[in-house]
């Protein structure tokens, strides 16, 4: 899978922005797909994610009832809504594909997903 994320940008707290993640290449509908975001000087961590079929999705407790994980299969696009934005979620959000398909659960380390995305920047201003 190729991915191409979009739809970063600079907002203010407080504000929304929705990201996007487009895939192309091996059957996109068959693989969990999660974000994942790194800040300066930090480890790149766990955001969301979503299973291949749609029906579960988990989250980062940081981010749990702001964010909101979906996927498009029929346009090969996964979006991470994103409301509430604080200065702490300031960071590069990749999205990822899993490694292994169909599998119907989100798992949150990043060595289990085999495509990125090259990364879009998210700046929250207080």
């Amino acid at each position: 899978v190729q991915l191409q994320a979009s739809g970063g940008g600079l907002v203010q707290a407080g504000g929304s922005l929705r990201l996007s993640c487009a895939a192309s290449g091996r059957t996109f509908r068959t693989y969990a797909m999660n974000w994942f975001r790194q800040a300066p000087g930090k480890e790149r961590e766990f955001v969301a994610g979503i299973t291949w079929s749609g029906r579960i999705t988990d989250y980062a407790d940081s981010v749990k009832g702001r964010f909101t994980i979906s996927k498009d299969s029929a346009k090969n696009v996964v979006y991470l809504q994103m409301n509430s934005l604080k200065p702490e979620d300031t960071a590069v959000y990749y999205c990822a594909a899993d490694r292994v398909p169909y599998r119907e659960a989100v798992l949150t380390t990043t060595n289990d997903f085999a495509s990125w995305g090259q990364g879009t920047q998210v700046t929250v201003s207080s």
